[in-house]
């Protein structure tokens, strides 16, 4: 039997190539030796990839490191600013408005060529812990100061110009026209147009034209471009402001205005505002006791006369031709004799329970005052006062001591 033959008993055809060294099987070592081949392969193919992810990352942290100096620079370039050096030279007058920002100030300086540019005041604001707490109002400052200068003088109250008025509890509309003749260099006529323009000033039609009573008391700033009409304009509106906060009818504005400045005139310890207020009330409604609706009121003849202060003469107490004579005119006078502060109007408001018809301060030096609810009482307290000033000749000269009746 040929080979062909045995192969096709076996059902196998037989490549003419059968016998070529490929089909052949392996030796061991040839196996052997294809494993450490492919081992080889395989350590090629991790090396090479570890090479890549290796110049990968090489590449990312140098892109990345000169992303983070662009980024670098551009946030030195963003927060630097033109800044002047030093303290500044010259003088020149500053307003900070209420309500305005670490850009508006920085702007505002700038603009004054107090600092060079307002992104150096405002990156100087928020470096400094009290930065944000700049308050309104004129300050004297410099020309050319550096940015963290000119931030320590707006925080600094020396820095504050003297040009702020105060309005004092209890002052007159006369006193209030001499401090803004003297500190806001305006002239009479300016000032006696301003009180005269309600509806410039806003003046509520309840004041009758007249602005006394209607001049809140508080510090007030003079800026550069300020007009009496401005000014008074603000007090009255901070008036009517609280007025509205107590919740006062507007038909009673005038007369509690009038009742609280009496009240601010009479004493000058808070502590007695309400014990004062009381006794208007009750001699307001005692019209044929022993009071006959008399308020007796030193500090409204006062008034009357053009005074400020003081005890009038017993003439004086008995000039009908005064209006605001309360020793012979029953009721109120005829409007506030003063600007009074918010705590005589709430103490006029909501006085204390009480019959007292009199009172009289009784030590100078503590503004001690006693309360009497009959005449008779209150020549006993009267006599107090009269030994005290024995005692203290030198206190009780030239003072006046608050009484009624």
């Amino acid at each position: 039997m040929s080979h062909d033959d045995f192969f096709a008993e076996l059902g196998i055809q037989r490549d003419e190539d059968a016998g070529d060294a490929k089909d052949k099987p392996k030796s061991r070592r040839q196996r052997r030796m294809e494993k450490v081949e492919r081992r080889q392969r395989k350590r090629r193919r991790h090396w090479l990839t570890s090479l890549v992810i290796i110049i990968t990352l090489m590449a990312v942290g140098v892109l990345g490191y000169k992303a983070i100096g662009i980024m670098r620079d551009a946030s030195a370039q963003a927060t630097h600013a033109e800044d002047y050096k030093g303290e500044g030279e010259g003088e020149v007058t500053v307003t900070i408005p209420e309500g305005a920002s670490g850009a508006d100030i920085g702007d505002i300086l700038q603009s004054k060529g107090v600092v060079a540019s307002g992104k150096a005041f405002t990156n100087a604001a928020k470096n400094n812990p009290k930065g944000t707490t700049i308050q309104p109002g004129t300050y004297k400052l410099k020309k050319k100061m550096s940015a963290s200068s000119a931030l320590q003088a707006l925080l600094d109250p020396e820095s504050k110009g003297d040009h702020t008025l105060t309005v004092i509890a209890g002052s007159t509309k006369q006193s209030v026209k001499e401090r803004l003749k003297k500190v806001g260099n305006f002239t009479d006529e300016q000032i006696e147009a301003a009180y005269a323009d309600s509806a410039a000033i806003g003046l509520p039609a309840e004041a009758g034209g007249n602005v006394e009573g209607w001049l809140a008391p508080g510090t007030y700033d003079i800026t550069e471009n300020a007009t009496p009409k401005d000014l008074i304009k603000k007090m009255v509106s901070q008036t009517v402001t609280r007025l509205k906060e107590l919740k006062v009818p507007k038909e009673d504005y005038q007369k509690v205005l009038t009742k609280a400045s009496i009240v601010e005139r009479e004493v000058n310890k808070e502590q007695y505002y309400g014990q004062v207020a009381r006794v208007i009330e009750n001699r307001l409604a005692q019209t044929d006791g022993e009071t006959h609706g008399l308020l007796q009121m030193d500090s409204t003849v006062q008034y009357g006369l053009g005074h400020d202060g003081g005890i009038p003469s017993e003439a004086e107490t008995q000039d009908a031709n005064n209006p605001y004579n309360t020793y012979v005119h029953q009721g109120l006078p005829p409007g506030p004799i003063g600007n009074p502060n918010e705590a005589a109007i709430k103490a006029v408001l909501n006085p204390p329970a009480g019959s007292w018809l009199y009172f009289v301060t009784v030590d100078l030096k503590t503004g001690e005052t006693l309360f009497a609810s009959t005449n008779e009482e209150q020549k006993t307290n009267t006599k107090k006062l009269s030994d005290y000033c024995n005692k203290n000749k030198d206190v009780c000269e030239g003072n006046e001591s608050k009484k009624n009746g």
